[in-house]
């Protein structure tokens, strides 16, 4: 490997795949150019939002290395069901800079209750496995990304 090509910790991202829940090593300047996961070969970026359990919120919030923008849902939700293309929208345009994710409260109360989830749906953003913003109420796609961009920037800020 030459200096060109080697690889330093601060040139790659951990990215856990939507399919196996496999923590993969990115670089960076990767991110956009469709990468596969390495055990199950399916691509680490779908454009559309990844159902979690508790298992699975763990892999992608506390060892992903990308922001995820959460949306706690239940499918009784009116407002919720309403806005689930708007957020599926916005995965297509914020991936692969975020990762969009789907918490079903009914089916992980232990998720909502942990993070006093009182409204749905509610977005909430993470960043390094730290809640970093909320948002209650449902949104348009364009609100959505705005949102996301702005949450982004304040705690890049600080």
């Amino acid at each position: 490997m030459t200096a060109a090509t080697a690889t330093t910790p601060a040139d790659s991202l951990h990215v856990v795949c939507p399919h196996c829940q496999t923590t993969n090593r990115v670089r960076a300047a990767q991110l956009g150019s469709a990468p596969d996961c390495g055990q199950c070969h399916q691509p680490l970026f779908t454009g559309h939002p990844v159902a979690l359990d508790a298992a699975a919120f763990e892999r992608h919030v506390g060892r992903g290395q990308l922001p995820v923008l959460v949306d706690f849902w239940a499918p009784w939700c009116g407002p919720c069901r309403q806005m689930a293309p708007a957020f599926e929208q916005a995965a297509r345009t914020l991936e692969p800079q975020v990762r969009l994710a789907k918490v079903d409260t009914e089916a992980q109360p232990g998720l909502g209750a942990r993070f006093n989830i009182r409204s749905i749906p509610t977005l909430a953003l993470f960043i390094g496995g730290r809640e970093v913003a909320r948002q209650p109420g449902a949104m348009g796609a364009a609100d959505i990304v705005r949102w996301t961009q702005q949450a982004l920037a304040r705690a890049a800020a600080v």
